[in-house]
């Protein structure tokens, strides 16, 4: 059997319409086929591969681990080099920010973003003895029966409930709604920039008014940066851009990996510590921060920090809305640093323009709450010449 019959035989299939791309190898922003076909990842992978594909740094990282040891323990038992160099690296990225509970210096290392978020959930309801959570609609937060309980799509929620009670939605950027965060709220779990209703920047005021509220109520305020850290809007965290509004607890994954599966949630000390006791190992892990995943975070970390990749994207990005700014069909395009999303019409129209592009050899996407609009997210590393190249594919497979 060929490994297209095995993959459709045997791998658990999400849709009855996967792409089913045969890729062989990966390099920079580009995916190879056995054929030699190549396609540009013009979505990291969904937010992914923010240095690329085998980044050389990232793949001497992962090497050079793999010669020390692999797993050894269940998390935060042993004391591992490749987490506490990564822990450190993060909490540096932090350290000129002080939220209402001090400097996010402490970190929970995890599998993937959907993970992370689950933590900060306990780790809220922990520390502040409440329970009710509070989201937005249209926002994707992990597909783990806690974190979709935050989702705000009931179409992706109602075949698997009852799931988690005392869950409130707010309408992103809607300062009126803000009213609902009150002294039984245990925190407020929110994107910097909505990702998957098609990418929403919001005013800094309103994330100021969010952060203020969850202060006046002692509400814990959780940033969910799976999608947007380590550099993907412009800054190496999104929220340095707004403000900053500091947050309690940041939660990160995607990007954070280079490639490798990891999350982590970030908080202070003093929040942090209700996992010690009450009980003891409060919240527990086998596989978060596995050694070679951490050196690889660190790697990343280091690229997109030395290189300010982070300080390139918005420019780039810029550089996307000038070449798809005239595209008949394409209403707008908004979005933050690399972060964009291209609207059409509809999805009717979105879709065959995917497809078209595809077969052209540039790999783009649309988004769960928003499926009119075209996710533009390529690895940070893309250069201007690549840039061209992809919406020249864009533009003629929209027509043009």
């Amino acid at each position: 059997m060929t490994h297209r019959q095995l993959f459709f035989q045997h791998v658990a299939q999400t849709s009855d319409f996967p792409l089913a791309l045969e890729i062989e190898r990966a390099e920079g922003v580009y995916l190879y086929t056995a054929s030699g076909q190549r396609y540009m990842d013009l979505i990291s992978g969904i937010g992914v591969s923010n240095v690329g594909h085998r980044h050389p740094n990232v793949l001497e990282a992962i090497g050079h681990q793999l010669d020390k040891y692999l797993h050894l323990m269940v998390y935060g038992e042993y004391v591992q080099t490749p987490q506490t160099q990564l822990a450190q690296a993060l909490a540096d990225t932090l350290s000129p920010y002080t939220g209402p509970h001090g400097k996010l210096s402490n970190v929970y290392f995890t599998n993937s973003g959907t993970e992370a978020v689950e933590g900060a959930m306990k780790l809220a309801k922990r520390f502040t003895g409440r329970t009710e959570i509070i989201s937005c609609f249209n926002a994707y937060h992990g597909a783990t029966q806690g974190a979709l309980s935050l989702s705000g799509d009931e179409n992706f929620k109602r075949n698997y409930r009852p799931l988690l009670p005392d869950v409130r939605h707010i309408r992103y950027g809607h300062l009126p709604h803000l009213e609902h965060i009150t002294r039984r709220t245990a925190a407020v779990v929110i994107e910097v920039v909505s990702a998957e209703s098609g990418i929403r920047v919001p005013d800094p005021a309103y994330l100021q008014a969010v952060r203020q509220r969850c202060t006046d109520t002692g509400t814990l305020l959780i940033f969910d940066e799976i999608q947007t850290g380590f550099g993907r809007t412009g800054t190496f965290w999104a929220f340095e851009g707004f403000g900053p509004v500091v947050p309690d607890v940041l939660v990160c994954a995607k990007g954070m990996g280079g490639g490798m599966p990891i999350g982590a949630f970030i908080s202070s000390p003093e929040v942090m510590v209700v996992f010690k006791n009450n009980p003891i190992l409060g919240h527990i892990t086998t596989f978060g921060g596995h050694p070679v995943s951490c050196a690889a975070s660190l790697a990343t970390l280091n690229v997109i920090r030395n290189e300010k990749l982070y300080a390139q994207a918005e420019a780039k990005g810029q550089l996307f809305r000038q070449l798809l700014a005239d595209v008949p069909g394409i209403r707008a395009v908004r979005g933050k640093g690399l972060m964009l999303a291209a609207e059409f019409d509809s999805f009717a129209v979105l879709k065959p323009v995917i497809d078209r592009a595809i077969e052209r050899g540039v790999i783009t996407d649309w988004f769960l709450f928003c499926d009119n609009s075209m996710r533009i997210a390529p690895p940070l590393i893309i250069t201007e010449e690549q840039i061209h190249e992809a919406c020249t594919v864009i533009r003629d497979a929209a027509g043009v």
